[in-house]
């Protein structure tokens, strides 16, 4: 079978790669076009557009490159009726993936999604979307199955992906190195690495006896890293294998915060938009936090540093308090709380099945017509 696949942000990137895995293990005869960056692209598919021409964050950022994202759906409509998928599969990237699914769905395209939109946080109204052009959605928190159920979307939890992605490499007994290790990432997007990253690296002039090291992102090269971090004492490194001997984080909101609580590093949350956007964000939204560590918790376990309190006075206090070690032990143990209600793994399988009995069960129906 035929699938066409859309992820326009890195964690989606990653997810999408170990769905391929799965299909192409129960489907031998799958094909895949694709968005997406690297990660999807090592699977030896085709890609109709790469993740560097995708990700637009703020509201005024995507006025900005409007056209751009014109420019792209005009490129999925012509690319969808060229190739005639049997499915679409929508990773998250909401903003697109709502009028991608609605396109689909027009066409008579089964449409699953994976990763929901936050619409429990902002932008509800989006649901009838939903409900009207997607036939399965996928969660990936369990209280998003009992939210969409509710609104009678065909919705199912089969556990977080971090699960599957982390089983192998998450090590409970970490493997400390000295000096430690501080660790800032900075975000997926280069417009994100350049409202963060500069701010991150002038505590490395207060704590000189740790070790920083800057986490790389695989859609983003060292060029442009190497320009920002000039002159500071710092590594460059794109193997996530560092985060088993980090000490701690400076990290940006998205899902790396919680990757940072299944590796059991303490860390504070990092964000900074233009104004324009954040004060538009500010409005809409509806929930207290901006950390999946505190939403899950439903109380603040890691400190959110946002747009005016993100200063290096701030970071320099925060960043001293999740060192000591009687605070470092107590998130530890928020953390581990939170990882547990979390399970279990085997989700990417689970899609699998289910995405591929779909669409099995669909041509057979077809073929006895």
């Amino acid at each position: 079978m035929h699938y066409y696949i859309i992820s326009g942000e890195l964690s989606g990137d990653v997810y999408g790669a170990k769905l391929i895995e799965h299909l192409k293990q129960i489907d031998g005869n799958a094909q895949f076009s694709c968005w997406g960056g690297k990660n999807i692209e090592k699977q030896g598919v085709d890609m109709v557009q790469s993740l560097d021409k995708l990700s637009f964050l703020g509201f005024w950022e995507v006025v900005k490159n409007a056209r751009t994202i014109i420019n792209n759906f005009t490129l999925l409509k012509r690319s969808i009726k060229s190739c005639k998928p049997d499915a679409i599969i929508l990773i998250d990237y909401p903003g697109f993936n709502l009028r991608a699914a609605k396109f689909a769905a027009n066409l008579d395209i089964p449409v699953f999604w994976f990763v929901a939109p936050q619409l429990w946080a902002w932008k509800e109204g989006r649901i009838e979307y939903l409900k009207k052009y997607v036939d399965k959605l996928f969660v990936i928190f369990p209280f998003e199955l009992d939210f969409f159920t509710k609104q009678n979307i065909n919705t199912y939890y089969f556990g977080h992906p971090l699960f599957d992605i982390f089983k192998s490499s998450i090590v409970h007994k970490k493997v400390l190195r000295q000096p430690p290790i501080i660790v800032l990432m900075p975000g997926s997007r280069k417009q994100e690495i350049n409202n963060l990253l500069p701010t991150m690296l002038l505590v490395t002039k207060t704590f000189t006896d740790y070790r920083f090291v800057v986490l790389c992102v695989q859609n983003v090269n060292s060029a442009f890293y190497e320009k920002i971090v000039f002159g500071y004492d710092v590594e460059l490194l794109f193997d996530k294998k560092i985060l088993q001997s980090a000490h701690c984080a400076l990290v940006a909101s998205g899902t790396a915060s919680l990757e940072l609580a299944f590796f059991k590093i303490p860390q504070v949350v990092c964000y900074k938009l233009n104004w324009i956007s954040y004060w538009i964000a500010k409005y809409f939204t509806k929930i207290k936090y901006i950390s999946m560590v505190n939403i899950l918790a439903r109380k603040t376990v890691v400190k959110e540093l946002i747009q005016h309190d993100f200063n290096v006075i701030n970071i320099q206090n925060e960043l001293a308090f999740i060192l000591d070690d009687k605070n470092r032990e107590k998130i530890i143990q928020e953390y581990d709380e939170i990882v547990n209600t979390l399970g279990p793994i085997g989700s990417f399988q689970k899609i699998a099945n289910t995405i591929y009995s779909d669409l099995t069960g669909i041509i057979n129906n077809a073929a006895k017509r």
